[in-house]
């Protein structure tokens, strides 16, 4: 009897043959952050096992892309490229994460720092 194989090993399959030949994604804007949710109407015929399994794991809820690519279990720079044709067929939807809010004004927090304990 064989040794199960560990997750991380794909057997025969190889990356470039997961991503059609492929080596980036249609979109550069796909951060590991970002939220990806699966569109409910759209056919899944004609799509491979791997942009099906991403559809099957996005469907109950949102994933980040870095979730996606660790339930795959394939490289991320793999995951961006089935990703972006999913985005491109209408199959995900991805949005990216919420930008960083901008702190506020160092000089504009010691005003009110200095009104609170004029205050008090």
């Amino acid at each position: 009897m064989t040794p199960p194989r560990p997750p991380h090993d794909r057997g025969l399959v190889r990356p470039y043959v997961v991503t059609e030949g492929r080596a980036h994604p249609t979109r550069n804007t796909l951060d590991v952050v970002a939220l990806v949710t699966a569109v409910h109407d759209r056919p899944l015929k004609g799509l491979s096992p791997e942009k099906r399994r991403v559809i099957e794991l996005c469907r109950p809820g949102a994933l980040s892309v870095a979730e996606v690519a660790g339930h795959l279990t394939l490289p991320m720079s793999v995951t961006k490229v089935l990703l972006s044709d999913l985005v491109d067929s209408g199959h995900v939807h991805v949005r990216p994460p919420v930008p960083k809010a901008q702190l506020p004004d160092a000089r504009f927090l010691q005003e009110v720092l200095d009104g609170l304990r004029s205050r008090f």
